[in-house]
């Protein structure tokens, strides 16, 4: 930081308008030390409640121009320390961001400011006949800007893709302040996609003030099929034999029997008895549903499934999926303290994957809880511990730590949607060469030479961020 913090206060109070929402207190900095991450907290300068793009614009030219640095934050969902405060910095809360500008119902696109909630712009959509794709667990709560970062993805990403492919374009406040118009309102662009770029960049390139989104039509016909397997292997080979025959349902999702204990503690979602269930969804128009309909059940019945229940019905679909979006939530019914991990492996290794998840945790005498995208590969392990045991936390930490660099032994990522954030920073050298980490060093430091935009995130060595994890040690 280049001023001294309190003339900086100073001069953030002094702006015009926004001064009156400038949050400094203990109580009030207090909600805003973490993310969904607990496990790392660092305590802000200060908190400035932006109601608009002009403002975020003026807050992030002070910052540019007194050397401080800065966090962007919705809802504080994310899952890796991706909105964690800098030591010294401000946090920009995009809250009262959360208008709905637009929607048009011709070209299937809205128009929102970044602190929309997801939901919120399937509901505008709804009345002529559209929604928006993306839907992550947390979709009742996370934003639209905090999606973008992350580039989440949700239940359905295996035929809708991720949030990247439902983005047109995007207004942004680059990290010296300056207001530029990334893409625009069609799908065909000329000239690098520079949307995609900034798309999943976890607030290294600036702020998004304003999206367009792609919206897709309700589809006529959906029928979600529950059933169950007697081991998560049999449960992802059916998934690998589905796709195999060249079938692409919306959404094929996992639980392993610790799971469903838990959805079944906490929403009750009244789900069959076995090791593993395996949630199945087509949609599509009506004679082509039924077709793959046939296919699949046919499909489970070779790969050994057991009680199968198929449905059509909005509200018997919307409890299935409430248990299973419910599942990270649900586990503190089980364990008081869990780490929710994020790999990716390739789906002809899920079984592998699986296996070896299972051994690691029996070695090491710590339950985990496995959810996943099955359709994609998509783990979230939920590692299960009790902080109040010495060594616990570190204990589950090494389980986490293993998970992953088994996802890239196996050929994966070490993320699928929750980002990198401070949690995975130095698990980046497991998949990317030196030279590889220096080049995308070189194009954060020529979008922000400072690197004051979310700095310590993803690429920044620890040393430089300061955040202190809740058990004591350095992050």
């Amino acid at each position: 930081m280049d001023t001294e913090p309190d003339k900086f206060l100073t001069m953030l109070h002094a702006l015009d308008g926004v001064g009156e929402r400038v949050l400094t207190s203990g109580a009030e900095l207090a909600a805003f030390g973490s993310d969904a991450l607990t496990a790392f907290y660092e305590r802000p300068l200060a908190v400035v409640v932006v109601e608009s793009g002009e403002e975020v614009a003026e807050v992030v030219g002070l910052c540019h121009r007194e050397g401080v640095p800065f966090v962007a934050r919705g809802s504080g969902t994310s899952l890796s320390g991706g909105s964690l405060p800098v030591g010294g910095g401000i946090v920009i809360a995009l809250n009262r961001m959360n208008r709905v500008l637009s929607v048009d119902p011709d070209a299937r696109t809205a128009v929102v400011e970044p602190g929309v909630i997801n939901l919120n712009v399937s509901a505008a959509a709804a009345p002529h006949g559209l929604a928006y794709a993306p839907d992550p667990s947390s979709q009742s709560v996370c934003t639209i800007g905090g999606n973008l970062a992350f580039n989440s993805g949700g239940a359905h990403c295996l035929k809708h893709g991720m949030t990247a492919n439902h983005i047109l374009g995007l207004r942004v406040v680059l990290p010296d302040g300056e207001t530029v118009e990334l893409g625009g309102d069609s799908t065909e662009h000329v000239g690098p996609d520079w949307t995609a770029i900034f798309t999943g960049c976890e607030g290294l390139f600036g702020i998004a003030v304003e999206a367009t989104l792609r919206l897709v039509p309700v589809p006529e016909s959906v029928r979600t099929t529950l059933t169950v397997f007697d081991s998560l292997e049999r449960a992802g080979d059916a998934v690998a034999a589905i796709v195999g025959a060249g079938l692409i349902p919306v959404a094929m999702e996992i639980m392993d029997a610790l799971a469903m204990e838990a959805a079944e503690a906490s929403v009750k979602p009244g789900y069959p008895v076995g090791e593993a269930l395996l949630i199945v969804e087509l949609e599509g128009e009506e004679a082509v549903v039924e077709e793959e309909l046939g296919a699949v059940e046919g499909l489970l019945r070779e790969c050994g499934c057991g009680e199968m229940r198929t449905t059509a019905d909005p509200d018997e679909r919307a409890l299935i999926w409430k248990g299973r979006k419910s599942a990270f939530s649900a586990v503190g019914w089980l364990a008081p303290d869990y780490i929710v991990q994020d790999g990716v492996v390739p789906r002809t290794r899920l079984g592998e994957a699986l296996r070896e998840i299972d051994r690691l945790s029996a070695e090491r005498g710590i339950r985990v809880a496995n959810v996943f995208h099955a359709g994609d590969g998509n783990l979230h392990p939920l590692i299960l511990y009790d902080g109040r045991e010495e060594g616990a936390v570190e204990r589950a930490e090494e389980l986490a730590a293993d998970i992953l660099a088994l996802c890239v032994e196996l050929g994966g990522s070490i993320t699928g949607e929750h980002g990198v954030g401070v949690e995975k920073r130095e698990y980046m050298r497991l998949m990317f060469s030196a030279d590889d980490l220096a080049l995308m060093e070189d194009l954060r430091a020529a979008v922000d030479p400072g690197r004051l935009a979310n700095r310590g995130k993803m690429l920044t060595p620890p040393a430089e961020m300061g955040a202190t994890s809740a058990t004591g040690s350095a992050s």
